[in-house]
């Protein structure tokens, strides 16, 4: 299992159950996540989706409010939303390389979440018996993820949102909950545990932020779903320091004086880009759901960054600090790439992420956020898996922000979503605590590594692989051309360092 980098899991598990409402830095009061409750684990369901949220929604529709009816409208038109739905469950399931078959798993696994929401909205049980049919089918049959190097993306990106879809039913009495979770914990979760310890057995900066992103994505996701706090934990603390680029201060390395922080992967392409803002925000938002307050930490950087990516993918110009990154095999080939600019972009380029972040700060938090507002207004109604094109980038998103997380603004001290209480109300509780907004006076990790000399041919299989054809092919088919990639090793400047400081 995934090993804490910094505290250890077991001091962070040590401090889970004492409630994370701590304030931001930047001019006003944080709303808190959900308090704990004495004596009480996770709240369930609680990763993207808490039990007001489902209430919420239901109620919004059935008022004819907008734009939640909007969103309704695009969630019934979705065929994957349809009742009659029929699982093709697979033993093996592989991404990368020959015999690839994972589009079965995604389009099932959007059927299952696309149903679930659905039938909390509307009522209709039909839904939640085709959700629950399918994960039934999945847990029966499925044993194994092969393939290249994609087969860690395909246990970060489809165990998140498998997970996330059994959150919905999990109190079904039809749905094994039980094979479920032993399913996510010896198929997707050791692959993504694995990563982020030995990230396929290439030098740490091999892989781009949204790689790392992926995996953390899965083993939160997988510890709410299994009641593992020592999961939770382990997720947590590499957000806050591992040493890959999924953790915080490596995917948004330079805050600058004008209130953004630039996304370390602009400097890559758009696509993804745009992946790993919404990866985080996911990332964020099930972790809100479990008290555990990470869009405010480190003085609200991820609302910098994103703010950031917003502006840019509008066409807007932005900063960017010319970086450099190792690539390669630990004792093997080895190579180097220098980024000096945000690539270009396509500011029709969507995807479903806005609605979600835009809220959180908002409404929630009652923060002023102009691109955030600008860019998920834009991006309104947001669809989810089948609205954005054929191939897996269309499918990296659950998506359907606009009904799920459209807000009223809190008005209330200590209020919870929509000014109503959280799911400590309920008697559900955070599992987690000390994860606030503060600033962590810990150093930035890769700072000072120098570019390698040489930048020889990969010989070590599926380590070069570092994102499926299906991804480049959505990018490039919007004018971008994207880059073979890793994470970054950075050469900051004077100035980017005393800002982050």
């Amino acid at each position: 299992m995934l090993k804490a980098t910094g505290a250890t899991a077991g001091a962070v598990g040590a401090a889970m159950g004492a409630g994370a409402g701590i304030g931001i830095g930047i001019g006003t009061t944080a709303l808190a996540p959900p308090a704990a409750a004495a004596g009480a684990s996770f709240a369930h369901p609680g990763l993207l989706h808490t039990r007001a949220d489902l209430d919420r929604m239901a109620a919004k529709v059935k008022a004819g409010a907008a734009p939640h009816t909007a969103g309704f409208a695009k969630l019934t038109a979705n065929r994957h939303a349809r009742s009659g739905w029929t699982a093709n469950p697979q033993a093996t399931v592989v991404r990368g390389g020959a015999g690839q078959n994972y589009a079965i798993l995604y389009n099932d696994i959007h059927a299952a979440y696309q149903n679930a929401l659905r039938g909390h909205v509307s009522g209709d049980s039909a839904h939640l018996d085709t959700a629950v049919a399918i994960l039934n089918a999945w847990s029966a049959e499925l044993t194994t993820l092969a393939g290249n190097a994609d087969r860690f993306l395909a246990a970060g990106i489809y165990g998140y949102q498998i997970a996330n879809a059994a959150e919905l039913v999990r109190d079904h009495p039809d749905f094994e909950l039980g094979r479920f979770q032993e399913m996510l914990t010896t198929v997707f979760a050791p692959l993504s545990d694995s990563f982020l310890v030995k990230h396929n057995g290439a030098v740490i900066s091999n892989y781009w932020t949204n790689w790392d992103l992926t995996a953390m994505c899965c083993v939160l996701a997988t510890g709410v779903l299994c009641d593992d706090k020592a999961q939770v934990a382990r997720a947590v603390e590499y957000f806050k320091h591992g040493e890959g680029l999924g953790s915080i201060r490596n995917a948004i390395p330079v805050v600058r004086d004008d209130g953004l922080a630039e996304w370390l992967e602009a400097g890559r392409d758009q696509g993804h880009a745009l992946l790993g803002v919404g990866l985080m925000g996911t990332f964020c938002e099930m972790a809100w759901n479990q008290g555990i307050d990470l869009y405010g930490y480190d003085d609200s950087r991820f609302l910098k960054g994103a703010q950031y990516v917003a502006k840019w993918a509008m066409g807007g110009e932005v900063p960017f600090t010319s970086n450099t990154r190792r690539k390669g095999a630990i004792n093997g080939w080895s190579g180097s790439e220098t980024v000096t600019e945000a690539a270009p972009v396509d500011p029709a380029m969507t995807r479903p992420i806005w609605a979600m972040i835009a809220n959180h700060y908002t409404k929630r938090r009652g923060l002023p956020a102009s691109y955030l507002t600008r860019i998920a207004a834009k991006a309104s109604p947001e669809g989810g898996g089948g609205d954005y094109g054929p191939n897996s980038g269309g499918y990296d998103q659950l998506g359907f922000g606009t009904l799920a997380f459209t807000r009223d603004k809190v008005t209330g001290a200590g209020a919870g979503t929509d000014g109503s209480a959280g799911p400590a109300a309920s008697g559900a509780a955070s599992p987690a605590a000390g994860s606030g907004s503060g600033s962590d006076a810990r150093p930035q990790t890769g700072a000072t590594a120098a570019p390698s000399a040489s930048a020889a041919s990969s010989t070590a299989g599926d380590l070069a692989a570092t994102g499926s054809d299906d991804v480049i092919g959505w990018t490039a088919a919007t004018g971008i051309t994207a880059l073979a990639g890793g994470l970054l090793l950075l050469r900051r400047r004077e100035r980017a360092r005393d800002a982050s400081q």
